[in-house]
């Protein structure tokens, strides 16, 4: 059952989503060569503290870190770690949920790290497109598919790349996954009709080669299979009757998602 929410309980939401925001770009900054992933994991958790609202991710079925740090082929979920240290030329995930109050917010975005080659950029730069192509869709009467579509159509089809079929967006509010699973492939016009209040965190997921990954022994690293780079970007989107809401970010901001 997809939950919708009121608006008092947007309103929460997009507090915690303010303070994501408010994280996540501090995180942005401090992204550059020699910074260690663990750096950014302990910055993002004493921050959050410092704003008054609790890490969404850390001991979530286990999970042990703030963050979710993903560099190159990895795609989702990398561990945070004291060893790991950026590298000119890197590209990082950084994948970061808050709660606050009860309600959820999750959003990510993914940072060259130093001078990425024209092949990285261009990888970053489709991925965030397909996400703001995706989030144009979160509007009353569309199909839930329509997001999928939208994302896959301006990944594969307009630009060459693979999106991942293993792991997808979700439903959001009171937990931090809820229903639906929100893919980022599929035909449109199919699925649940968009109503207001629904929430989904919309999260392409885009190879530059084939779409298979798999789980690293650490049993939550997603990396791609044929080795190839990776980019992941993520909003919390509302469907409201004035369009989408993005709730991980300020109201006042227009144009591209990140």
């Amino acid at each position: 059952m997809i939950v919708c929410k009121s608006q008092a309980e947007l309103e929460k939401m997009h507090h915690a989503g303010l303070i994501l925001w408010e994280v996540l770009n501090e995180l942005r900054g401090m992204v550059k060569p020699g910074v260690t992933t663990k750096d950014l994991d302990e910055y993002a958790e004493r921050r959050t503290a410092e704003l008054k609202a609790r890490p969404a991710f850390k001991n979530y079925r286990g999970y042990p870190a703030t963050l979710c740090t993903s560099i190159n082929s990895e795609v989702v979920h990398g561990i945070p770690s004291r060893s790991r240290r950026l590298e000119e030329g890197d590209i990082i995930s950084l994948d970061f949920g808050v709660e606050y109050d009860g309600y959820y917010a999750d959003a990510a975005v993914t940072v060259p790290v130093g001078r990425i080659t024209p092949e990285l950029q261009k990888l970053l730069q489709v991925t965030r497109e397909s996400l703001d192509q995706a989030i144009e869709k979160v509007r009353v009467g569309n199909r839930l598919s329509d997001i999928s579509a939208a994302v896959q159509n301006w990944a594969e089809r307009k630009n060459g790349y693979s999106v991942v079929r293993d792991l997808c967006g979700h439903g959001i509010g009171t937990h931090i996954h809820e229903e639906p699973n929100v893919l980022n492939y599929g035909e449109p016009g199919r699925g649940p009709r968009l109503q207001e209040g629904m929430v989904f965190a919309i999260e392409p997921m885009v190879n530059i080669g084939g779409p298979e990954v798999k789980v690293l022994d650490d049993d939550w690293t997603a990396v791609t299979t044929d080795g190839t780079k990776s980019a992941h970007f993520e909003h919390t989107v509302a469907v409201t009757a004035n369009g989408p809401w993005i709730l991980t970010r300020p109201r006042e901001m227009q144009g591209p998602s990140w």
